[in-house]
């Protein structure tokens, strides 16, 4: 005797399919891709994200964001928030959950609904299903197994082939676990969040020591080597974002639990540093998280916005292609060792070239860049001055996790 309750489950499938009109877009509606390195392209244009998961505190939330150089916001599934990002300039993501095999019926026809609800506002960007899938506070298991996001991911992608599924993972697991997940999903992202006190108290997410990442650099360039591991992860074949820090680690307990000798956030520098180490390191875009437990007026959200309106107003340059220039580096004794040292990533707009610099050391560094004889004049952006191109090479000395954009013109 067939089972009637799965009968009714793919007949009603099969009507609301029927009754939804899906159908396959045309190229021309298919507006949302992303380039081989990963840029997303949207409306036939390269964009770099800088997204925030959090609304700020103010009178006109949407356009504070926009005016601090977002571009991107998560919201939920009502038409109201998306017209108000799309009125603002910004896109938007909405998560949806995850076909559950206790509920699986329940939950598809939800989940049916929402993306045929919205797949069609013009402020829609991508849709989530569940943040960090694999990650599994103290225990080896996997939260949520692959399957039921892979099922959930054809069930969303065949109701709306336009607007891709975006997944955050956490730091940890192997990339083994993590390439599991790629079935699942089109965007990848990684949150990290270094700037943590020696001496907190253990926490979700905290380990024994103090960390939320487990690799051996415990300083903030290990954004760079995460970033490096979400690209394995990827396989290099998808948009790859980083979910930096928007908080300070004791602002999450409650406020009758918080030790305010405790209280760390990230100065501009290092929120800077970390922002370019990601996309020096190839990551598409930044997305900022936890915001909303810190308080509005802060030197904190000044800094964070300072450091999103540079970003925003080197969009262009940020969202071009990388060039690879032979570019070759020479360091000067300033009695430390260097370790992982001056890292580069060279962006061509315009016939301009950009070297897009961090160093990555915990110490300073003085080094010589050569290999630019094509070049004349070379500008320090953001820092209103000049280095001098002396025989196709430039000398420049680096604070320890310091950032230095250069223009180089013929």
């Amino acid at each position: 005797m067939p089972n009637l309750s799965k009968f009714a489950f793919a007949a009603g499938i099969l009507a609301f399919f029927i009754l939804s009109g899906c159908k396959e877009p045309s190229g021309e509606e298919k507006k949302i891709h992303w380039d081989r390195d990963g840029m997303m392209v949207i409306d036939g244009k390269r964009s770099f994200i800088i997204g925030s998961y959090h609304l700020p505190k103010s009178a006109a939330p949407y356009k504070t964001l926009a005016e601090n150089g977002y571009n991107l916001i998560h919201t939920p599934a009502d038409k109201k928030a998306l017209d108000r990002a799309g009125a603002n300039g910004l896109k938007a993501w909405i998560t949806v959950g995850y076909i559950r095999e206790s509920s699986r019926e329940k939950d598809s026809i939800r989940i049916m609904k929402t993306v045929h609800q919205y797949r069609d506002h013009p402020a829609l960007l991508f849709w989530e299903m569940v943040d960090e899938p694999a990650f599994n506070w103290n225990h080896a298991e996997v939260k949520i197994p692959p399957e039921p996001l892979i099922r959930t991911y054809r069930l969303i992608r065949s109701i709306d082939p336009v607007h891709p599924v975006y997944t955050n993972h956490g730091p940890v697991n192997l990339v083994s676990t993590l390439q599991k997940y790629n079935p699942s999903t089109d965007v990848l992202a990684c949150d990290i969040y270094p700037v943590i006190p020696r001496g907190i108290k253990p926490t979700y997410a905290l380990y024994p020591d103090g960390q939320q990442g487990d690799l051996l650099n415990t300083y903030i360039s290990q954004v760079g080597e995460y970033t490096d591991k979400m690209m394995r992860v990827s396989r290099h074949t998808k948009p790859v974002f980083m979910v930096l820090q928007g908080f300070a680690w004791e602002m999450l307990k409650p406020e009758n639990e918080r030790d305010s000798s405790m209280i760390l956030y990230p100065t501009y520098g290092q929120t800077r540093y970390m922002a370019y180490d990601a996309i020096v390191h190839g990551a598409n875009g930044v997305i900022y998280w936890g915001t909303r437990h810190t308080p509005q007026s802060s030197r904190f959200l000044n800094d964070l916005n300072r450091v999103t309106r540079e970003l925003a107003g080197m969009k262009e340059i940020l969202s071009s292609e990388s060039v690879r220039p032979r570019i070759s580096k020479t360091y000067h004794e300033l009695r430390y060792s260097v370790d992982a040292g001056v890292e580069i990533m060279a962006k061509e707009y315009e016939g301009t070239l950009y070297l897009l610099t961090v160093n990555s050391d915990k110490n300073p560094v003085r080094v010589t860049l050569s290999g630019l004889r094509k070049y004349k004049k070379s500008r320090v952006l953001q820092e209103n001055r000049s280095v001098v191109v002396r025989n196709g090479a430039i000398t420049d000395d680096f604070s320890p996790f310091d950032v230095h954009i250069y223009q180089l013109e013929r």
